[in-house]
């Protein structure tokens, strides 16, 4: 893991992600035309449904992020939600409950356009035949203010990996972009191997980074780790985001991937939302990132 300049990264967390675009490479032209940048915000790893120790607040939990995001002074362009909204079950009918229930308390957001990721908690056991039902596709693109975003979907084939027709359809994606193009990719599970023995892995991610490769300007956001970590491959950022229901340990930290104990005296250590601000230093840009608590410790 290649370390972070304090400048570039202030402080990092979890609810999710905000980028300030405008300050990436060629961004500024696209920005200038429209008198404006702009902004997102990335929510990941709610896992609507769970309830247990590792949080005795967790119906409270989705609803006050969509309160602190509602709060925020200046809307976000879009939110983007990537992955594990809800919580694992074998019950056909109540994972669409779970997801209906989901969908509905997401619907009080103050932003019109809102997107999803599954995780392997909504899709991996029916293929995302459920998720597609209230949320459309698992994985595909958009263009916004001269930057190109890919939804990866790592988590629909109980193997873990993308699969070969989605890793064709990335490959035709990219064709049509130039090498300096912007490029920012959502993924559930990261795209290198942080610890395969907790299911921190894509199986054939590797080839999805050898694709992203020749693009000089791509950074990655994901989550299920439920904590922030930062890696390079190559010249590429990835940065995972923090659950919304608790935290999970270092990879390797201990013998099992078991939640951390709620802590009454700061019961919401750890969860929250990050803001990232592009800059453009010396010509290359340079991000600042900034947690934001769901409800104050």
């Amino acid at each position: 893991m290649n370390p972070f300049d304090r400048r570039q990264f202030l402080q990092l967390a979890g609810l999710g992600g905000v980028v300030f675009v405008s300050g990436l490479p060629g961004a500024a032209q696209a920005a200038e035309a429209k008198d404006e940048g702009f902004y997102f915000l990335q929510l990941s790893d709610s896992h609507w449904g769970f309830e247990g120790p590792p949080n005795p607040d967790a119906r409270g939990m989705l609803p006050k992020a969509i309160a602190a995001v509602n709060a925020l002074p200046q809307a976000p362009d879009f939110v983007i939600f990537t992955g594990d909204l809800t919580h694992t079950t074998d019950d056909p009918q109540e994972r669409r409950r779970r997801l209906a229930e989901f969908r509905q308390i997401v619907g009080r957001l103050g932003v019109k356009d809102v997107k999803f990721i599954p995780g392997e908690h909504d899709a991996s056991l029916d293929s995302g035949k459920a998720f597609q039902e209230f949320f459309g596709a698992t994985h595909y693109t958009f263009d916004h203010k001269g930057v190109h975003f890919i939804v990866l979907d790592n988590v629909s084939d109980p193997g873990a990996q993308l699969g070969e027709a989605q890793l064709a359809w990335l490959a035709d994606d990219l064709k049509a972009q130039a090498k300096d193009a912007r490029i920012v990719v959502f993924a559930h599970r990261p795209l290198f191997d942080l610890y395969p023995q907790w299911d921190w892995a894509t199986r054939d991610g590797a080839k999805a980074v050898d694709l992203l490769m020749p693009y000089a300007n791509v950074t990655v956001f994901y989550g299920h780790i439920h904590q922030e970590h930062h890696q390079m491959t190559g010249h590429i950022a990835h940065h995972s985001a923090r659950s919304l229901i608790f935290a999970l340990p270092a990879p390797g930290s201990s013998p099992k991937r078991t939640p951390l104990a709620w802590d009454a005296a700061q019961p919401y250590r750890g969860l929250g939302f990050r803001q990232i601000e592009a800059e453009v230093e010396g010509g290359k840009p340079a991000l600042v990132i900034t947690e934001l608590p769901v409800q104050k410790v």
